[in-house]
């Protein structure tokens, strides 16, 4: 390389270099280190490298001696004197540029790094690079922050959307499952009150009344119950409590519904199990619901098994069935309040949802747990209730417990006469059918009562001549009231898919009422219904109205 070609390479480069010989000779020096040491480009040609620095002679010496010698670049420091009397230590990078004959000396490039210049750089590098740093940590953590945020405004969301729709379904529940009882007691007594029945008559209507009446009261306990517990004014009235009367006490309770569908109650109680600290008819009330819910999901011929036994420090009762079982996936919402496996208008089985609820919050009130297995769907199911041996409680005063009454009812007549009409009601309820049939042979009527969709439908496809009215209940066991209707409208012959249809159900919610009507009801009626009404009903669709 020739001083030439050097400066053409080095002038617009922003670093101080010098193009020396292997002797210390300077053949050439770019502006930048010129501007350096503060003097003029001509004035640094030909001067020896000892010349311009501080440093001693021999360091100079070997570092040339190393850059000519090293086929690599080699790292240096040399102090140079500036025009100014100032000194500038520099960082060295030399290389040497191989001649390109024996003939041609070695020639060396050297370029040159201020050494406080580059500190001071170094330092604000190092300072930007911390304030940046800090900067992306703020960042990552406000992201962090935000997406947790988000994670959690989701989860509230969604947790709020569930207990929205388990509220509106246990309202639903709670309408349908009042008003159904109510309807059996408010309908016979109607009757009894206003008309003249013969004595068996009358003993079943007293028999129904008593028995629906007694479901309703059960309803509102336990609604009362969950209350007080959702609002901590539930109280024990806690004294030593022998747990064998208490549970021979709930199986003679719950014994009557047991023998009805034929179903096995065996009981394993140690005698010896011992006393507990606890409330003796709360005790019993969790008992009752376990038994009660066993029986309510075990099929006929089944079996219900409840133990009593000592365990170390704690006692045992167990509760098992051969019924339906609890599926895995429900199984771990099992206790949790207005929560069913089947929440649907067609279940089979009635209830609030409250019980095992109750059962739960009753047995953490004495200081114990309880637990649910199921080996799935149709395989039973078993219950298992721990109390220790002391449990502490507050002692109180159960309030006594009010229950709803009802208001007036509307006098029974049949001013609007129904004679020669004939009439289809649909309803699982047992109780119900008898009522309604009841109801309307009393006004003249021809009453056909269908227990399901299906025979329903057989009874209006066989019957001869055509049934003139349907009622029907909504929320019924494997089909509803609406799709019973659907199946009703797809009837073709001699018209009897047009037949005038009323959905008498407990579900009597505003939007129950609307979706009634655009299912294709022609009226919808809220249980408990007034006789009265249902007759000028049926009389308004057939245009049976008095005086027209």
């Amino acid at each position: 390389m020739t001083p030439e070609q050097f400066l053409e390479f080095a002038r617009p480069l922003p670093e101080p270099m010098l193009l020396i010989a292997g002797n210390g000779q300077l053949l050439a020096a770019n502006p930048p280190f010129s501007k350096m040491l503060g003097l003029p480009r001509q004035l640094l040609q030909e001067k020896m490298l000892f010349e311009m620095v501080v440093d001693p002679a021999d360091k100079v010496k070997q570092y040339l001696r190393a850059c000519s010698s090293s086929r690599e670049m080699v790292i240096g420091s040399l102090t140079f004197n500036a025009n100014n009397g100032e000194t500038c230590l520099c960082r060295c990078e030399g290389a040497v540029i191989r001649p390109r004959s024996p003939e041609s000396p070695a020639l060396i490039l050297l370029r040159l790094k201020n050494k406080e210049s580059a500190s001071s750089r170094f330092t604000l590098l190092n300072k930007k690079i911390d304030e940046l740093a800090k900067e992306i940590r703020q960042r990552q953590r406000a992201e962090e922050e935000r997406a947790k945020l988000l994670v959690q405004e989701q989860k509230a969301r969604v947790e709020a959307e569930k207990l929205n729709r388990l509220k509106d379904e246990f309202l639903s529940t709670v309408s349908h499952e009042l008003r159904t009882p109510l309807n059996a007691i408010l309908g016979w007594s109607n009757i009894l009150r206003t008309s003249k029945v013969d004595a068996a008559k009358m003993h079943r209507a007293l028999e129904t009344i008593e028995r629906n009446a007694r479901s309703q009261a059960q309803l509102v306990d336990d609604l009362l119950d969950i209350s007080r517990i959702i609002t901590g004014k539930i109280r024990l009235n806690v004294q030593t409590v022998d747990l064998l009367p208490a549970i021979q006490a709930a199986i003679d309770t719950v014994r009557p519904a047991a023998d009805a569908k034929n179903i096995r109650l065996q009981s394993v109680l140690d005698p010896a199990a011992g006393p507990v600290l606890g409330d003796s008819e709360r005790l019993q009330q969790i008992v009752w619901n376990l038994l009660s819910n066993a029986i309510k999901f075990t099929p006929k011929q089944g079996r219900v098994q409840i133990g009593l036994q000592r365990i170390n420090s704690h006692i045992e009762i167990v509760v098992a069935d051969t019924g339906q079982g609890i599926s895995a996936e429900f199984l771990p919402y099992v206790f949790e309040r207005f929560r069913q496996a089947d929440g649907s208008i067609t279940r089979s089985f009635g209830g609030l949802g409250l019980g095992l609820a109750i059962v739960r919050q009753l047995v953490e009130l004495h200081g114990g747990t309880v637990h649910a297995q199921s080996p799935g769907e149709g395989q039973g199911a078993t219950f298992t209730v721990k109390l220790p041996l002391l449990a502490v409680g507050p002692t109180a005063i159960e309030p006594e417990r009010v229950h709803p009454t009802v208001g007036d009812s509307v006098p029974f007549d049949c001013s609007s006469q129904l004679e020669g009409l004939r009439i289809l009601i649909v309803d699982d309820d047992p109780d119900m059918r008898d009522l309604l049939a009841y109801t309307l042979e009393v006004c003249g009527a021809e009453v056909i009562a269908a227990a399901s969709a299906d025979e329903a439908i057989s009874a209006l496809t066989q019957s001869s001549p055509p049934i003139d009215i349907l009622i029907s209940d909504i929320g019924m066991p494997d089909e509803d009231g609406y799709a019973l209707l659907r199946r009703v409208r797809a009837l073709e012959s001699n018209n009897k898919g047009r037949i005038s249809a009323i959905a008498l159900t407990a579900y009597a919610r505003t939007q129950d009422r609307t979706a009634a009507l655009l299912a294709g009801f022609q009226s919808h009626i809220a249980k408990p219904v007034e006789p009265a009404e249902l007759i000028a009903v049926i009389a308004n669709l057939t245009g049976r109205i008095s005086g027209t």
